[in-house]
């Protein structure tokens, strides 16, 4: 008999307190075990959230129980998180009369403190040409941007912002983040830490894995 079968028998190891004995010699003999408890663990808690995603998979467990929803958790809560902000709006944005994609393109020009053609922008930004193409125009019509030929390719065109476009950025950007602040405020400081991390990593990868180059 072996020692897990004798402590069964004894009454340890049974779940009534058979002391850590008995659950080392269980784990011996169930190699992995504590793992997968963990693991069950884990599942139990993500599948407990109240939120909109947790309900979607318990339905998606329940019908197919076989299958591993852990990236939808994942992928579907930053999906669902960024529909909720887009819908939301930003604030002192839509204030300014101007768009988050307007405002990147402003801001994009504001950090890197010089001219960028219209290739470079939609780079820098995320975007498609004709998306830059149509944002340059309503914030040129704006007084916000210019653009000026290049001197040797006349296709070419240099992209900088204005006066106003300066300061519009420069006093915008505090109430914006202001405002992101709040949206994130029931989550301390630490943990927001631990969260930019680990969104950080996961987009490192992805843009490798995508080929997504910053240019």
């Amino acid at each position: 008999m072996t020692a897990a079968r004798r402590q069964t028998a004894d009454g340890g190891g049974s779940g009534t307190g058979g002391g850590a004995d008995g659950g080392t010699a269980a784990r011996r003999e169930a190699p992995g075990a504590g793992a997968r408890e963990e693991a069950r663990d884990r599942r139990a808690s993500r599948e407990s959230a109240s939120d909109t995603v947790g309900a979607v998979v318990r339905q998606w467990r329940a019908v197919h129980p076989d299958i591993d929803t852990g990236p939808m958790e994942i992928i579907g809560r930053i999906n669902r998180c960024a529909a909720l902000l887009q819908q939301a709006e930003d604030a002192p944005l839509r204030r300014a009369g101007l768009t988050r994609p307007e405002f990147d393109v402003l801001g994009t020009l504001r950090r890197t403190g010089h001219e960028l053609t219209p290739g470079e922008l939609a780079r820098e930004t995320f975007s498609s040409g004709a998306a830059v193409t149509k944002r340059l125009k309503h914030l040129t019509e704006r007084g916000l941007v210019e653009r000026r030929g290049d001197t040797r390719d006349r296709r070419v065109a240099h992209v900088r912002l204005t006066d106003a476009g300066r300061a519009l950025v420069d006093g915008l950007l505090p109430a914006q983040l202001g405002y992101e602040a709040a949206a994130l405020s029931g989550i301390d400081g630490d943990r927001q830490e631990e969260l930019a991390r680990r969104l950080g990593e996961l987009l490192i990868q992805l843009e490798g894995r995508l080929g997504v180059s910053r240019g």
